[in-house]
């Protein structure tokens, strides 16, 4: 392989493989280009002249427009490609054929749910319904890890600044995304502290939470208890006695359910790490298995990636709500929605919100979108 890539026939933008020196020779997919720049590894080279305005393309999507006309063999980046992003917008629902070929499951090892869902670790959770005990569900966690025996992966503490002095959605998004923690299979028993006098009430707690086994979720409240590290101790020996019952057994993949997220993205992120992660989806999805595609905000301008591979009209038209709320989120703020990308993305080679987004959204594969999640959702489809 060459020092570039195309990435997608239609491309007019090469990324550099390695380090490329102004005056070098260069070819891929049959064009052949002379750099006029120095080029760092991981950015772009324009393989053809490109007229000011007109779309620079990578992954066979618009990226961006040219700020100036743009020479064959110049260095693409933040001084000459603009990005074409501004607010909300109108999408068109071009359904694509994506069907993938169904698979026989493999297996892993895991423990099987009462609820019928599948865990990867078994472990016991302390979660606090208030920051006001971060210190105490710390502590407890520190001081019970005797109780890490057998089946039982550990003992965590999910420290978090929220449960008082909120309203409205705010408060309501706090109390379920705790109850989902409380929920997550992960979690083969937990307990839940609070403090007494918080918003997050034990009984709105109890409310938000539905059904639940007394056997494996067990409350804790401070105020109420002349020690809470000594009633700590005692109902985290219940909890450790619940989830030592649970083996190791082997489980099909159609349970697993993976959250697919990135980190320190540059300008090889989208021709590496992600396709893999994407390739991998795609696997699971083809088994039966799940898995979410996450980080809205990185999927501003490759949203033609994406939205045609809605299975129906109605998840299209929640993934454009999903979409342009986002941006009006931004907006009402009064931040641009094209600002994304860090620093360390543009030193990268990432030059504008929409190259970043097309090579994360590189996570997603190429499945179908069974469903959309509202911020804190559980999951209520395979695919």
């Amino acid at each position: 392989m060459g020092k570039i890539i195309r990435i997608h026939p239609k491309d007019n933008a090469a990324v550099a493989l390695e380090s490329v020196s102004r005056g070098e020779a260069l070819e891929t997919e049959g064009i052949q280009v002379t750099a006029s720049d120095d080029i760092p590894r991981g950015h772009k080279i324009a393989l053809v002249d490109i007229p000011a305005g007109a779309p620079v393309l990578k992954y066979g999507t618009p990226i961006g427009s040219a700020i100036r006309d743009i020479s064959a063999g110049e260095w693409l980046h933040t001084h000459n490609v603009r990005t074409n992003l501004s607010g909300e917008k109108d999408y068109v629902y071009d359904k694509k054929e994506c069907r993938l070929t169904p698979q026989a499951p493999a297996t892993f090892s895991g423990y099987m749910r009462e609820d019928g869902r599948a865990a990867v670790r078994n472990e016991i959770w302390i979660v606090p319904t208030v920051g006001c005990v971060n210190g105490i569900v710390k502590r407890l966690a520190e001081e019970n890890q005797d109780l890490v025996q057998g089946s039982i992966d550990g003992i965590f503490a999910f420290t978090h600044p929220y449960g008082c002095s909120q309203t409205g959605e705010d408060h309501a998004r706090t109390r379920k995304l705790l109850a989902d923690l409380v929920r997550h299979p992960n979690a083969g028993a937990v307990l839940v502290v609070s403090l007494g006098c918080e918003n997050l009430t034990h009984e709105q707690f109890l409310e938000e939470l539905g059904d639940y086994s007394p056997e494996r979720v067990k409350f804790l409240t401070c105020q109420q208890v002349d020690d809470e590290f000594k009633e700590g101790r005692q109902l985290l020996e219940a909890c450790a006695a619940f989830a030592s019952h649970y083996q190791q057994e082997e489980i099909t993949a159609d349970h697993l359910v993976i959250g697919m997220k990135c980190g320190g993205s540059d300008g090889l992120s989208g021709i590496t790490a992600n396709p893999t992660v994407g390739a991998f989806s795609d696997l699971l999805c083809a088994q039966g298995g799940t898995t979410i595609l996450t980080e809205v905000p990185e999927m501003f301008g490759a949203e033609g990636m994406l939205l045609g591979r809605c299975e129906s009209e109605e998840v299209f038209a929640r993934a454009c709500e999903m979409l342009n709320g986002f941006k009006r989120y931004f907006i009402d703020h009064g931040e641009k929605v094209y600002e994304n990308p860090s620093p360390g993305n543009r030193e990268g080679g990432i030059t504008t919100l929409e190259d970043k987004s097309c090579g994360c959204v590189q996570k997603g594969g190429t499945a179908p979108i069974v469903d959309i999640l509202e911020y804190g959702d559980a999951v209520k489809k395979r695919g």
